[in-house]
């Protein structure tokens, strides 16, 4: 088990877009791995790999009530969302201490490519809706906080400055 540590806000690799994965190897598999070790001890329902410093196109997301079933996602992006709308709180172990309400779709489809090198499909519900969301907005370069207003994203920067 490695658990790796999160880039503190505001290092610039979470500004950075994420490199695509080329293939799907045993040095991502343990990547994913340690994505998920880190993921649960925060404990959070997602990760993006430059949440770590590294800078490629990897995610994991696990909803789950009983957790232990994280999907391990490379060069996911979204090609379907519903109109439906779910509001939620979002954070991030990059920014720690403070959370806003977003809206995003209810359901999203992704396409990525799974632990097996295959691409897939797969429609993401509620939580790990928001969640897989929330993983790809990281690989572009884009934190959670980037969506409110200028006025509350600053006033929620100055908030967690203050906390750390």
């Amino acid at each position: 088990m490695t658990v790796r540590p999160c880039l503190p806000w505001p290092d610039k690799r979470l500004r950075t877009p994420a490199d695509l994965v080329d293939e799907i190897t045993d040095e991502i598999r343990q990547i994913w791995d340690d994505m998920i070790d880190t993921m649960e001890a925060m404990p959070g329902v997602g990760l993006a790999a430059p949440q770590i410093g590294v800078m490629l196109r990897l995610a994991v997301v696990d909803g789950s009530t009983e957790r232990g079933r994280a999907v391990r996602l490379a060069n996911p992006e979204v090609i379907e969302a519903s109109p439906e709308m779910r509001a939620h709180d979002e954070a991030s172990p990059n920014l720690p201490g403070v959370s806003a309400r977003l809206e995003r779709p209810r359901v999203v489809t992704v396409r990525y490519l799974d632990e097996n090198g295959m691409i897939n499909r797969r429609a993401f519900r509620d939580l790990e809706s928001t969640s897989v969301q929330h993983q790809i907005d990281h690989l572009n370069g884009r934190m959670y906080f980037d969506r409110l207003s200028k006025v509350k994203r600053d006033m929620l920067v100055r908030k967690a400055r203050k906390k750390g």
